[in-house]
């Protein structure tokens, strides 16, 4: 079975439909949260996540729809989660509230978590170089696959992998192309996941921050990659 990965959309809607797009026939996709947040198309990057993914699990912005005020050290995420709570409807409300922390898929071999595989460390970045400290936590799952960092990587560990698909809207790993994964559940290990970059109209979707009234540095960083 072919699988999609995606992950941090953040309200990117051309990011994610270039992403859509471009991606390989795959039988299911999965998404590892952090649909909004940040960029001006929440309710809308809802619904077509909603429409794609097989699961979705609840990244941090997720999680804060209803309280952007804890974000209110970074104007950015407090700004996009504004937007998000005064755009999205009540059953789109409804939806991010009910995402799980957690899901399996393809018969439980494979973990999707948004951020650290352990409940206690939910908000925890884990980077690829850090990929192998998760270990502990691969137990009878073939891969693990996460988001967060907004950092493309995987990596082989303990006879499975750790894999972040990367950033569809937000990429902070120095390269502004939105990014995305599939993985092959009849391969092993890292051969098992390929990882793909596309560019997308960066313009586009500054020009849309620009009249949401969101931080310049919203759509600045888009064309980084940071």
């Amino acid at each position: 079975m072919k699988v999609g990965l995606i992950s941090d959309v953040h309200a990117n809607l051309p990011a994610l439909e270039t992403v859509l797009d471009d991606m390989p026939a795959v039988d299911r996709i999965y998404c590892a949260g952090d649909v909004v947040g940040y960029n001006p198309w929440p309710a809308e990057c809802v619904e077509r996540v909603r429409e794609v993914a097989a699961a979705t699990v609840r990244g941090n912005h997720d999680r804060t729809v209803e309280s952007p005020h804890r974000y209110s050290a970074n104007r950015m995420a407090e700004a996009g989660l504004e937007h998000a709570k005064a755009s999205l409807s009540a059953d789109q409300r409804e939806w991010i509230d009910a995402l799980p922390r957690t899901e399996t898929f393809a018969g439980d071999r494979y973990l999707l978590v948004h951020s650290h595989p352990a409940a206690e460390r939910e908000d925890a970045y884990v980077y690829p170089e850090e990929f192998p400290n998760l270990d502990r936590h691969m137990g009878e799952y073939d891969g693990i696959v996460l988001g967060h960092t907004h950092v493309q990587g995987c990596r082989d560990v303990a006879g499975g992998f750790v894999c972040n698909p990367g950033s569809v809207g937000q990429p902070r790993d120095g390269d502004p192309r939105a990014g995305y994964a599939v993985l092959d559940t009849t391969a092993d290990g890292t051969d098992a996941v390929e990882t793909y970059r596309v560019e997308y109209d960066v313009d586009r979707v500054a020009e849309a921050v620009r009249e949401a009234d969101l931080p310049e540095t919203t759509a600045e960083r888009l064309y980084e990659g940071e």
